[in-house]
């Protein structure tokens, strides 16, 4: 039996609506994250050194990272649909989109959700002083990147139903996390059509809707302002 260690509002809802694609017997454990550091609890260290999530067990292995564990599910019970074969021609575009989603797109998005939380969250007599270093960060750098981001990305989809192949598959659950982030919070919205068709269309999936159902509410969902 796979178990799932699923945080609120994370990553881990990606891997669950790939077990709810997979049609997989699966149990969930679910944790909450602290109201006060919006962090994971103690609790997911005794599954994983790193006390994050997502991780699955499934038998003798733990799996950590996201794209490491969507991998494993699709190649251990896709049955050769949701991930191609090492030799095939189309895997190392797949490869590509696996490592991309968290190694390129997603520190941007990061830096930007972090500088607005400065803004946010700085005591008051601070917050002009933080507000205007956030100001340049996002003028200087996060910005811009993030325009260059999404351009690409609006510019492939623009030809591309899907990221790596002509059905979904395994790179579309993993880019699919900073997707929707990114349409949810206005980073991706009338600029980039494309982008927010796909979040619109995979969202739209019987499977996905489930996979809402099973994990509790989740921020970045359909209809999230956050």
């Amino acid at each position: 039996m796979i178990t799932l260690h699923h945080l609120e509002h994370s990553r881990s809802q990606r891997v669950l609506w790939l077990l709810e694609e997979l049609g997989v017997d699966y149990e969930i454990h679910w944790y909450g994250r602290d109201p006060q550091t919006n962090l994971a609890p103690p609790e997911l260290r005794e599954v994983h050194p790193l006390g994050k999530s997502p991780v699955i067990t499934d038998g003798d292995h733990t799996l950590a990272e996201s794209a490491v564990i969507i991998e494993y599910l699709a190649r251990t019970y896709g049955n050769g649909r949701w991930a191609p074969a090492t030799d095939d021609p189309g895997y190392w575009q797949f490869n590509y989109w696996m490592h991309y989603a968290e190694g390129s797109l997603m520190p941007p998005l990061l830096l930007k959700l972090v500088f607005s939380k400065v803004r946010s969250d700085s005591p008051f007599l601070v917050r002009p002083i933080a507000g205007r270093i956030a100001k340049e960060v996002d003028k200087a750098f996060t910005d811009r990147q993030l325009r260059t981001h999404f351009s690409y990305l609006n510019d492939y989809l623009a030809g591309h139903e899907w990221f790596a192949g002509e059905d979904i598959g395994a790179a579309d659950i993993q880019m699919s996390f900073p997707l929707e982030a990114a349409v949810a919070r206005g980073t991706a919205g009338g600029d980039y059509p494309h982008v927010v068709e796909f979040v619109r269309r995979f969202q739209a999936r019987p499977a996905y809707r489930r996979a809402l159902e099973a994990g509790g509410e989740y921020e970045y969902g359909p209809g999230s302002t956050g």
